[in-house]
């Protein structure tokens, strides 16, 4: 077969837009959707969302697809409204509802206390309406079909449980976490431990990593900019080295930048002494990610193609 020809009218886009995802759509969806409209020829989304969800979705295209990997591992926060008292078959409110039960019992007292209890490592049970896959199947098409298969506990990490607003049967929190955090799960499990159940009525994203609510750009704006054209929407797109801000920066001069783009480590006087860096030719000429060996050598892990 011969090989597919690239599309002449989509353009080589490089950069990160920070979309405000709207409910009803799946990650890709969106991401599909921006993706026409900027004529990008690459790009990804960095971690998928609900349908049912809102909020923060980085998308990368062209070369900052190559720290997507970087964003999925980042921690997150999450806005989320519970509804106490009933359990539903997903564990969100677009699930069949299982079970009710009272809730007036539950105080603000009672629920920070639970709450307490479920900061730090953590064990989860995936659940059955996820993507994790069973013998090469998505769970949650498993779940459609009425079969339940056992998964195994996954350790996570919970920064930070906060009670934003209590008004039973509802309540309002905000969590910090690591990835692969279920915030379902941990809906349920919160709504158990408080004896009366619970499930999602509402999630937003607040936070990935290095970025927050503050930068995002929803749909509506996009769509009206794309009427300026293509260069009004790259206006819009962070820089690809703007996802690795937790990593310090580490400058080389001409002569060392071309060696490290032969692929070979280099030595640059008052480098970091460990861990992972950002590389810059010059002053501001980012060239990619690179590590710091044993022997204090810079060597390049993932380089950026130069325009």
């Amino acid at each position: 077969m011969g090989r597919r020809r690239s599309n002449p009218n989509l353009r080589r886009v490089n950069g990160i837009l920070l979309l405000d995802k709207p409910a009803g759509l799946t990650s890709n969806a969106a991401l599909q959707i921006v993706k026409k409209l900027y004529a990008a020829r690459k790009a990804g989304h960095t971690g998928s969302l609900d349908p049912l969800a809102t909020g923060l979705l980085p998308l990368c295209f062209g070369e900052a697809t190559k720290v997507s990997g970087f964003l999925l591992d980042a921690d997150k926060d999450y806005q989320v409204s519970c509804r106490l008292g009933e359990r539903t078959s997903t564990g969100d409110a677009e699930g069949e509802l299982l079970e009710q039960r009272p809730v007036a019992a539950v105080t603000e007292e009672q629920f920070r206390r639970v709450l307490e209890e479920f900061v730090g490592e953590i064990e989860q049970i995936p659940p059955m309406y996820s993507a994790l896959k069973h013998k090469g199947e998505r769970l949650y098409k498993l779940a459609r079909q009425g079969v339940e298969v056992e998964r195994e506990a996954r350790q996570v990490t919970v920064f930070e449980l906060e009670l934003v607003r209590l008004a039973l049967p509802m309540v309002e929190i905000r969590v910090h976490c690591s990835k692969g955090t279920y915030v379902r799960t941990l809906v349920e499990d919160i709504g158990e431990q408080l004896g009366c159940g619970a499930h999602v009525f509402a999630l937003r994203r607040v936070g990935v990593g290095p970025f927050d609510e503050s930068q995002m750009i929803d749909m509506d704006r996009l769509e009206a900019v794309a009427s300026e054209g293509h260069h009004a929407l790259d206006q819009l797109l962070l820089p690809m080295e703007s996802a690795l801000t937790q990593w310090p920066d580490v400058r080389l001069s001409g002569n060392a930048a071309f060696y490290l783009r032969q692929g070979q480590p280099v030595l640059v006087p008052k480098a970091p002494t460990s861990g992972w860096v950002r590389l810059y030719e010059g002053e501001s000429r980012f060239l990619g990610m690179g590590e710091i060996l044993d022997d204090g050598r810079v060597a390049p892990r993932r380089l950026m193609v130069a325009p």
